[in-house]
C-alpha cells in the first residue's frame, strides 16, 4: 500500500550563486549596462540653454510646472497625447523584438536586469566567486564573515542611495537638489521619495534579484504568446548533444569520434551553463519561462567547446524551425503587421510633431447667467478668453471676432501679452442689437492673432438670446 505523501505549500528558494563568463554576449551586456548607467546617472546634470524664464535642465519632467523638457523639445499638458503615441510605440515595439528575437529586452535591456547584474557584480567583487561565497555562506558567524557581509550589503545602499537620487533628479532642478539635500534643506518630498526609491532598489536588486523575474514580472509568463515556432530563442541542440545514449563526461583516452561511436553527443554534462545562468535553470531543459535570454551559457558553452576542440553553438541563438532543420521565417504576418503598426505610429508622431501649435487657446463661456441684457436692448454673452504661449519668448496676441453680424466685440485689452511658457487670460463682451439675433443659439468664431506673425487660432462657440426674443419675431 503506498504511502500518503503530505502536500508542500511552500518551498524554501535555493539561493543561486552565479558563477562569472568571460564571452562575447557578457561583453555585449557589459558594454550596455556601462552606457545605460552613463545616460541615467549624468543625464540629470546636463544643463541646456532654453532662455529667461525657462529651466537649464536637459532632461526635466517638470510636474508642478506641468511640462516636460526634453533638450530643445518642450511638452506641455495638452500635446500629453504624444505620451500615448509613444508607449503605443514601445510596446508594439517589444511585441515586434519579442516576437523575432525573443526576450532580449529582458536579457539586456530590463532595468532589473542591469541593476541585478551591477548587484551580482559588487558580490563577486566583495565575497569572491562563485566557490568562494558558497564556502563563504557555510562558514560559522566570523569577523571576517560579518565584515564581507556589512561591505556587500553597504555598496548595494549606496548604489541604491545613487539610483533614487539621480531618478529623482528628472523631476526637479538636480543641481539645486544636490545642493539643498545634504544640508538638510531640501523639500520633505524628496526625501521620502528617495528613501522609497533607495528601499525598493536595494530590495529588488540585492536581495530579490531574480525572483523579480520569475515571481513578478509578468512579462515571462505571457511571452509564450509572442513566440512562435520561428522566434530566435537561447536553445540547446539536444541532437547534437546527446546523441541516442545521452550526454556524458569525457573519458580519458577516448577521442571524440569514438565518443560519437558509443553514441554519445558532445555535451560533457560539465554543468557550467547552468553555473552562469542567473535564474540558475538549466537551458538543457528546454525553453523555460525563467530564461531571459541574456545567453550567458551561450558563452560558457563556447568556452567549453572551444576547450576540447569542438564547433561552438552547442548552446546558441536559434529557432525551433533551425533545430528541426527547417527554413526559419522572420517576416510572418504578425510580424509584418507589428511594423506597419509601427510604421503608423512614427508617421502621426512626426506629423504631430511637425505641426504643432505655438499656442493654445481655450475659451469658456460665462454661464451665470447665461446672458444678460443691457438698458440699450442689447444682448450681452461673456467670455474668458485663455492663451497659453508655448514659445521661448514673449508673445502679444490680438483677439477678434467674425460670423455674428451688427456684434460689437469689447476686451479690455486691446494686447494680450503673455510670458514664455505662460497662460493669461482676459474677459471678453460680445454685445449683439436684438433685431440681429434670429436664433436662440448661434455659432461664431473668436480669432486669436499673434501679432508675430507666426500664427493665428480660430475658436469657434455659441452666443446665446433670450427664447423669447428670438420667438416674438
Amino acid at each position: 500500500m503506498a504511502t500518503e505523501q503530505p502536500l508542500v505549500y511552500f518551498e524554501k528558494r535555493p539561493k543561486i550563486y552565479p558563477r562569472s563568463i568571460k564571452g562575447r554576449f557578457r561583453d555585449i551586456k557589459t558594454a550596455i549596462l556601462g552606457l545605460a548607467y552613463a545616460v541615467f546617472f549624468l543625464l540629470p546634470f546636463v544643463r541646456w540653454d532654453r532662455g529667461p524664464g525657462f529651466p537649464d535642465q536637459a532632461v526635466l519632467f517638470d510636474l508642478p510646472g506641468r511640462a516636460f523638457y526634453i533638450f530643445g523639445l518642450t511638452v506641455w499638458p495638452q500635446e500629453i497625447f504624444w505620451l500615448a503615441i509613444l508607449l503605443l510605440f514601445a510596446a508594439v515595439l517589444l511585441f515586434f523584438v519579442t516576437g523575432m528575437a525573443g526576450r532580449v529586452w529582458c536579457g539586456y535591456f530590463c532595468f532589473q536586469t542591469l541593476w541585478t547584474d551591477l548587484f551580482f557584480m559588487i558580490e563577486r567583487w566583495i565575497e569572491g566567486e562563485r566557490p568562494a561565497r558558497m564556502r563563504l555562506d557555510k562558514e560559522r558567524l566570523s569577523v571576517h564573515k560579518i565584515g564581507l557581509k556589512v561591505t556587500k550589503h553597504l555598496l548595494w545602499l549606496l548604489v541604491a542611495f545613487a539610483t533614487a537620487f539621480a531618478f529623482t533628479g528628472y523631476f526637479t532642478d538636480s543641481l539645486q537638489l544636490a545642493q539643498e539635500f545634504f544640508l538638510l534643506e531640501a523639500a520633505v518630498p524628496a526625501y521620502v521619495t528617495i528613501l522609497i526609491l533607495s528601499a525598493t532598489t536595494y530590495t529588488m536588486a540585492g536581495l530579490m534579484k531574480e525572483q523579480v523575474c520569475t515571481t513578478f514580472c509578468p512579462y515571462g509568463r505571457f511571452q509564450s504568446v509572442m513566440f512562435d515556432e520561428n522566434t530566435m530563442i537561447v536553445a540547446y541542440d539536444k541532437v547534437r548533444g546527446e546523441g541516442s545514449n545521452g550526454r556524458h563526461k569525457p573519458q580519458k583516452g577516448v577521442t571524440h569520434e569514438q565518443r560519437q561511436a558509443a553514441g554519445y553527443g558532445d555535451c560533457i554534462d560539465c554543468g557550467l551553463c547552468v553555473q552562469v545562468c542567473p535564474t540558475g535553470i538549466d537551458i538543457r531543459n528546454g525553453l523555460q519561462y525563467q530564461c531571459i535570454s541574456c545567453a550567458l551559457c551561450i558563452d560558457a558553452c563556447d568556452t567549453i567547446m572551444d576547450s576540447i576542440n569542438q564547433p561552438r553553438g552547442l548552446i546558441r541563438y536559434s529557432s525551433e524551425n533551425e533545430l528541426e532543420h527547417k527554413p526559419t521565417k522572420h517576416w510572418t504576418p504578425k510580424n509584418i503587421a507589428y511594423v506597419a503598426v509601427l510604421s503608423l505610429a512614427v508617421l502621426v508622431f512626426g506629423y504631430s510633431m511637425a505641426t504643432r501649435s505655438h499656442m493654445v487657446v481655450d475659451v469658456q463661456q460665462e454661464r451665470q447667467p447665461l446672458y444678460v441684457q443691457l438698458s440699450d436692448g442689447r444682448i450681452q454673452n461673456k467670455y474668458i478668453v485663455k492663451v497659453t504661449n508655448k514659445q521661448a519668448q514673449p508673445a502679444a496676441y490680438r483677439i477678434q471676432m467674425t460670423g455674428l453680424p451688427q456684434a460689437e466685440l469689447q476686451v479690455n485689452q486691446e494686447q494680450l501679452a503673455v510670458a514664455p511658457g505662460k497662460t493669461a487670460k482676459v474677459n471678453v463682451f460680445v454685445r449683439v442689437p436684438p433685431q440681429a439675433l434670429h436664433e436662440e443659439k448661434q455659432h461664431f468664431e473668436f480669432k486669436i492673432t499673434d501679432l508675430s506673425g507666426r500664427e493665428e487660432k480660430i475658436y469657434t462657440i455659441d452666443f446665446y438670446a433670450p427664447e423669447s426674443l428670438v420667438r416674438d419675431k
